[in-house]
């Protein structure tokens, strides 16, 4: 049974890593082919201030366009654009 367990898990991370290398390397020739592999994504943001009766005050913020990148994993710094486009809302807790 602690075979099984082992060899399922230790399959699992090769399929992970075969599946990060090829989103990279999908990713990098994007970049050198120049096919757009960035995006823009608007994000909206707030503060959550907490006040001192245990009520919470709202301060909303401008829209802002966030750089995101076509990709199933995030690389070079940025956030895929899927995941991005789905929490569109910053909620940044004071």
């Amino acid at each position: 049974m602690k075979r099984i367990a082992v060899v399922t898990i230790l399959g699992l991370a090769i399929l992970f890593g075969i599946t990060y290398a090829g989103d990279y390397a999908i990713l990098r020739y994007r970049v050198a082919a120049k096919r757009n592999p960035f995006g823009t994504v608007s994000v909206s943001s707030y503060y959550a201030v907490q006040e001192k009766n245990n009520k919470t005050e709202y301060i909303f913020n401008n829209q802002e366009n966030q750089t995101c990148v076509h990709a199933l994993f995030p690389h070079f710094g940025y956030t895929p654009c899927w995941y991005l486009s789905r929490h569109a809302e910053k909620q940044i807790t004071i």
